[in-house]
């Protein structure tokens, strides 16, 4: 590569590096202000109303416990203050039976750590409360007597749970981002699954079989993301009043989950089916037809589902889904749409449970899903 292209590529890495820094920190404000009142409040208060000389154990416990994730997290929160308070308190004990040194650290550390296994599965648990106690034996006593730094860990842990409470961010945000990606890559799925059929290319369906499988970490985020935001809304007076719609988007879950799932099987039968040429031209006008439908009608869920509006307006694109994928039952009749071959029933048919699916997600009970399919 001659110099000037290696310059003006290495410029244009440095300017992309600088825009999306940029645009971390920018997002990052509201949090890092959060970790400053947070652990400056705590260490000030352990100082000044507590009497307690230098009380870095305040300070450190508030900044780990409230974390710099995407939005402070209950569970993250008690985990490193209890894990701080009693991984001091542990410490603070032993030592004083003990005495300092090497092969007491040693026997502090491994003691720690295997009680924060016994106690509880969490890894951050388990640092903390392992780090907080080789700390105690390592660093020299504070003045304030025994049991003082245990107290600033509880002061920290406490500081960063009020600050959940009270201030945290929207807690539907990462919910709502995570089911929107999900459903966007189950159209994406849908609408290569209808160009597969319309083209006769099984590569296109193997492609679509391939990013099917690939949704499964986004449904493992979108489940961790409901239950953590369901969490911090349960805490916060702010946003108690959106549990109940946070209550209804996890009850779609799991039905999400199945027309992924289903999605994938679909797929693998559109691979078959296309080699074997078991459509012919009026099939597979209307089948690929059918799938972009209920591809648009998932886009449409995914505003209901995603879209951050009022309740009006997300009942609206709810009854729009149930619709347009209603709509789609009407049709999941292999004769309807002119399949005569065996392997195209069964493609069809296998399409069916995927339409359920995606009904129930809007609400409905499983009778109800199923009475919008007609009759085979």
């Amino acid at each position: 590569m001659p110099p000037r292209d290696h310059l003006a590529q290495s410029r244009g890495f440095l300017r992309n590096r600088i825009r999306v820094g940029l645009r971390r920190s920018r997002n990052s404000v509201f949090p890092a202000l959060q970790m400053t009142v947070c652990a400056v409040g705590a260490y000030a208060f352990a100082e000044y109303i507590l009497g307690h000389e230098g009380p870095l154990f305040a300070a450190t416990a508030a900044l780990i416990s409230l974390g710099f994730s995407r939005e402070p997290r209950t569970r993250r929160v008690l985990e490193v203050g209890i894990g701080c308070t009693l991984g001091i308190t542990i410490g603070e004990i032993l030592l004083h039976f003990l005495g300092n040194g090497l092969w007491q650290a040693a026997i502090v550390l491994f003691v720690s750590v295997m009680l924060a296994r016994f106690l509880d599965r969490g890894v951050i648990f388990t640092t903390q409360l392992g780090l907080q106690s080789l700390l105690v034996v390592l660093l020299p006593a504070p003045d304030g007597g025994a049991f003082t730094r245990s107290l600033d860990a509880i002061v920290g842990g406490l500081f960063a749970l009020v600050v959940t409470m009270l201030a945290p961010r929207d807690p539907r945000r990462e919910p709502q981002s995570n089911v929107r990606d999900l459903l966007h890559e189950l159209s994406a799925v849908l609408r290569q699954c209808a160009e597969a059929v319309a083209k006769s290319d099984s590569t296109i369906a193997w492609h679509a079989l391939v990013r099917a499988r690939n949704t499964q970490p986004q449904l493992d985020a979108l489940t961790r993301s409901v239950r953590d935001a369901r969490e911090v809304a349960r805490i916060s007076p702010a946003y108690r009043r959106h549990l109940a719609e946070l209550g209804d988007l996890r009850g779609s879950i799991g039905y999400l989950d199945l027309a992924v799932r289903n999605s994938r099987v679909f797929a693998r039968r559109t691979t078959s089916v296309i080699n074997h040429a078991a459509l012919d031209d009026e099939a597979i006008e209307r089948v690929s037809e059918v799938i972009n439908d209920t591809a648009d009608a998932v886009d449409i869920l995914a505003r209901a589902l995603a879209g951050g509006e009022s309740g009006g307006a997300r009942e609206r694109h709810l009854r729009h889904a149930r619709s347009q994928l209603a709509a789609v039952g009407s049709r999941m009749n292999p004769q309807a749409l002119g399949v005569t071959d065996i392997q195209g029933d069964a493609l069809v048919m296998l399409f069916r449970p995927l339409v359920v699916d995606l009904l129930e997600s809007t609400g409905l009970t499983h009778e109800e899903a199923v009475s919008n399919l007609c009759e085979v």
